[in-house]
């Protein structure tokens, strides 16, 4: 089964493409534009004018996704507008016998005291913030599922080691295990693994570390549920894998090192193994992470399957619910809506009413019959909306082979007097190359970063923009059959 991708960044956009030579099918096929993206869509599409209603197959399913919720109690003004948004979506389904649930991509709780005139306590982590955020997710009326992020274990003046603060928090949200599995549809499973450190991170405590344990559950699960007995699976992190392609922060989550899922490896837990799962794993349709608390008005928010190593699966950004959270400014969660035809991804804009907006429309496939071809191939029709934001400012720069930026066999100085790369320092510059050893370092944003050999993610920095400012950057060989980087001033 392959999958055919239409990315909708406009509001008037198509409903599941039919695959070839199947029978047409009500629920989520062929309807109107303006049902679509109705928050009573399963009303709307189902009944008709007389009341009379269809009832849904065991394959349709709903699912809302929220990202950081970062709570804090002084400024809960955004959290009940939110849920009323997310819940008139999640009523709509289940009214309609669609079964319906609820995903928190975790850091449910703010960073910073909530009393600093009389404690430097964090709330982020402590009994209280998770008690307030189950009660919260408990009330949108579905069953709710969550993963920990980084800020999760961070009650550090109430817990002592990680697995006091991690036991909490799993009865507290009523988990036995920091991982879950939800069967949501036939055939279909939700499935999370959360973070389980924070104070015995050995690089950042921001770190979203998935342990040994819940990997080798992972890779169990998806071996008793493989896409040939027709199994689909959608996977929840709160950071995403490296290779996702998902829009990073370089001037935040690259230089601290925790962009990725245990970034910065350890025993069994290098953070390509979650990437080459996902190529060896064609039941993986789906990846929703959150994190980066950026918005889903950004063409790389959604990143799809088709020539670029990414296995079958959709990665999706999922933004924040409060102003207050938001590095953007914008305020979004997302809905998952499937059957066994496909499924679509969706917008909730908590800014402009809780307005839908189709994201992403992906069809599963054996044949690909609407390109044309034999083969099957991935179809992605992009379009313009007015939230469609073009400034990169956001965007860390991930090299790509033919970009004209390549240094073929650095020997020597790289950016002599003169050349195009003369000044690393300046923000504008953009430059990369291969080491000896295999290593990718480049210059982006007037700093040296290392990416990732394999998918070329950026890891981390390597030198500051204090340190290469004004200075001369060389490749020499190291009289061991390596290169080595040199900084001068020149």
């Amino acid at each position: 089964m392959r999958l055919v991708v239409t990315l909708a960044l406009l509001s008037n956009t198509l409903a599941f493409l039919r695959p070839a030579g199947s029978r047409a099918l009500a629920p989520l096929r062929n309807i109107k534009d303006e049902i679509i993206e109705s928050p009573t869509y399963y009303a709307d599409e189902l009944c008709d004018d007389d009341e009379e209603c269809a009832l849904p197959d065991e394959n349709q399913f709903c699912v809302a996704v929220l990202g950081d919720l970062h709570m804090d109690p002084r400024h809960m003004e955004d959290y009940g507008p939110g849920r009323e948004h997310v819940k008139t979506v999640l009523d709509d389904a289940q009214g309609r016998g669609v079964q319906a649930a609820l995903v928190s991509l975790g850091d449910v709780g703010e960073s910073k005291s909530i009393d600093p005139e009389n404690t430097a306590e964090l709330f982020a982590g402590t009994t209280a913030c998770h008690e307030l955020a189950a009660d919260y997710l408990g009330s949108f009326d579905v069953p709710y599922e969550i993963v920990g992020g980084n800020h999760d274990l961070e009650g550090i003046d109430e817990f002592a080691t990680d697995e006091e603060n991690l036991d909490m928090y799993l009865r507290v949200h009523g988990k036995p295990t920091a991982q879950f599995m939800r069967q949501i549809a036939d055939k279909t499973l939700l499935v999370g693994l959360g973070s389980t450190v924070f104070r015995e991170a050995k690089y950042t405590s921001h770190e979203v570390i998935i342990d040994d344990a819940q990997i080798a559950w992972f890779e169990r699960t998806l071996e008793e549920h493989p896409s040939a007995d027709g199994w689909k699976i959608f996977v929840f992190t709160h950071a995403p894998p490296i290779g996702s392609g998902l829009r990073v922060l370089q001037h935040n989550h690259v230089v601290n090192g925790c962009c990725w899922l245990n970034h910065n490896g350890g025993p069994g837990a290098a953070p390509q193994r979650f990437i080459e799962t996902v190529r060896n794993s064609p039941q993986i349709k789906g990846w929703f992470n959150g994190h980066f608390h950026l918005s889903h008005d950004y063409e790389d928010s959604i990143t799809f399957p088709g020539g670029n190593n990414r296995g079958s699966c959709v990665f999706a950004q999922t933004g924040c619910m409060t102003a207050r959270s938001s590095r953007d400014g914008r305020r979004h969660s997302r809905f998952l809506r499937g059957n066994e035809y496909g499924f679509e991804i969706c917008t909730v804009d908590h800014s402009k009413g809780g307005v839908i907006r189709l994201d992403a429309t992906v069809t599963y496939s054996d044949e690909c019959a609407a390109d044309g071809s034999e083969s099957c191939s991935t179809l992605v029709f992009a379009h313009d909306h007015e939230d469609y934001d073009h400034d990169l400012w956001f965007q860390a720069y991930v090299p790509q082979e033919g970009d004209g930026c390549y240094i073929e066999d650095p020997n020597g100085t790289i950016n002599p007097a003169g050349s195009r790369f003369e000044d690393v320092g300046n923000p504008e510059t953009v430059c990369w190359w291969h080491m000896k050893d295999g290593a990718v370092l480049g210059v982006h944003n007037g700093m040296i970063i290392e990416y990732d050999a394999s998918t070329l993610a950026p890891l981390g920095m390597v030198v500051s923009r204090d340190e290469l400012h004004g200075r001369r950057v060389a490749v020499v060989d190291n009289g061991y059959g390596g290169s080595t980087g040199i900084l001068y001033d020149g």
